[in-house]
């Protein structure tokens, strides 16, 4: 008889180890479920509104501008044509360049040792020109490139290095010049090489750059 009641002394004993690992399990998964329950956000209730600028450069005539064509150029003749170039978009810009392309008759176009080919040379008034006699509205004209041949045109060159202000307006004078120059014309045959009777085309592109970018703080 008591060799049968030891093995029911065994299983008893090991009862209350077994619950309080079974519990000591629950709280601790209890614990975990509550902490990882706690977190916290924060927004700003109205949204913050991005706008980015614009760029624009826009050309119109003032006068003939340039799509007037400029017939019967003697040596030593300038023509006078008149632009005004607006920087319209909303962003500050910089660096105002020009360039040429021209095509046709070689002579007109590229310079060289005789310097028979075009000179385009360029001016701004701070207001509007008087295109009939060429005088600047107001103020004092500017010289922005000094007589170039259309040689050198063929890159962008610098008008204005600085600054060109949102919506302003450069009221220019783009004057070509075929230059002052000796020729014999013998019993109806032109020389050779010669700057009669020839025609180039040239097509003007202006462009700027966006000012420098900032950083602001508010």
């Amino acid at each position: 008889m008591a060799n049968h009641a030891l093995p029911t002394r065994r299983r008893s004993a090991w009862r209350p180890v077994a619950l309080a690992a079974v519990g000591g399990s629950v709280l601790v998964a209890m614990g975990a479920g509550v902490w990882a329950t706690l977190t916290a956000t924060a927004a700003n209730v109205t949204p913050e509104t991005i706008s980015s600028g614009t760029l624009k450069l826009t050309l119109a005539a003032n006068g003939a501008g340039f799509d007037q064509a400029v017939g019967n150029l003697a040596p030593g003749d300038v023509v006078n044509r008149y632009v005004d170039l607006t920087s319209g978009g909303s962003l500050d810009a910089q660096a105002l360049t020009m360039q040429v392309a021209a095509t046709g008759s070689g002579a007109l176009v590229t310079d060289g040792a005789s310097t028979k080919a075009l000179r385009v040379t360029v001016r701004q008034c701070p207001a509007a020109w008087n295109t009939s006699t060429g005088a600047c509205g107001s103020g004092t004209a500017s010289t922005l490139l000094q007589p170039t041949a259309l040689s050198g045109l063929s890159s962008a060159q610098s008008l204005i290095a600085g600054a060109v202000a949102a919506s302003s307006v450069a009221h220019l004078q783009v004057s070509v010049q075929l230059p002052d120059q000796n020729e014999s014309t013998v019993n109806g045959t032109l020389p050779a090489a010669t700057i009669q009777g020839l025609t180039a085309n040239l097509t003007y592109t202006f462009a700027e750059t966006q000012r420098s970018a900032t950083t602001t703080n508010s």
